[in-house]
């Protein structure tokens, strides 16, 4: 009996590619440098997955969008999931969703496929709360992310000038999405619910953007009412 000895030698080195494709989702698009040191490896460890992983289709390699200055040399590269990539995680199942949100439409009318993107998102208020008691170091955007993370989307929040960003690195129905925007909306919605304030998405990746961006202005702390209320 022949073995594949390239599908052997491959196998030992298969969970760290995956954990390097992973920090690449959860973090999004990373240098080497920064990779090696989040996943504790050696550089030249990442750079030999980051070779596979190009190879196979996993990720693409980037132009830095800032050129800081780094001495002599050109910038690093960065490294950012390909929509491939994205495929590999958790959406073997978008052609039966999409099917059966079809069907929904087809024989209750958008209404209903509405009701369902409402029903879908329902652990976003259900897991708020529940979050915030267990950590109140979190700000609210931080709880919302922590929710959202738990369920697979790669969640995080930065501070901006108007006020918090919530970045999605990934998002679990995004192909379906992409025929169905009631599934974004009804986040959206179910985001301004548990926040108390109005949010307004920036971007998302069923459109085609590398993440899905949010912004959560601040609040006037004597109204309650975001700061484009109070001079509006």
């Amino acid at each position: 009996m022949e073995f594949d000895q390239k599908r052997v030698d491959a196998t030992p080195d298969q969970p760290t590619r995956q954990r390097v494709a992973r920090s690449i989702l959860v973090d999004g698009p990373s240098t080497a440098v920064a990779l090696a040191e989040r996943l504790d490896l050696t550089p030249a460890a990442v750079r030999r997955h980051l070779d596979q992983l190009l190879e196979e289709g996993t990720i693409e390699a980037r132009e830095p969008r800032t050129r800081a200055a780094r001495g002599r040399g050109r910038p690093a590269k960065v490294f950012a999931l390909t929509e491939a990539g994205r495929d590999g995680f958790d959406q073997k199942y978008d052609d039966l969703a999409a099917q059966a949100l079809r069907f929904l439409d087809e024989t209750g009318g958008e209404d209903v496929v509405r009701e369902f993107a409402r029903r879908r998102v329902a652990f976003i208020e259900e897991r708020f709360d529940v979050v915030a008691e267990a950590d109140p170091t979190l700000t609210p955007a931080e709880v919302l992310a922590r929710v959202l993370t738990d369920e697979g989307y790669a969640a995080g929040v930065r501070e901006i000038a108007v006020g918090e960003q919530l970045c999605q690195q990934h998002c679990p129905v995004a192909h379906v999405a992409h025929e169905f925007p009631q599934l974004c909306e009804a986040e959206t919605e179910a985001f301004s619910r548990v926040l108390g304030r109005h949010v307004q998405r920036l971007a998302t990746i069923a459109h085609g953007d590398g993440v899905c961006t949010t912004c959560i202005p601040h609040t006037s702390p004597s109204t309650g009412k975001t700061k484009e209320q109070v001079t509006t």
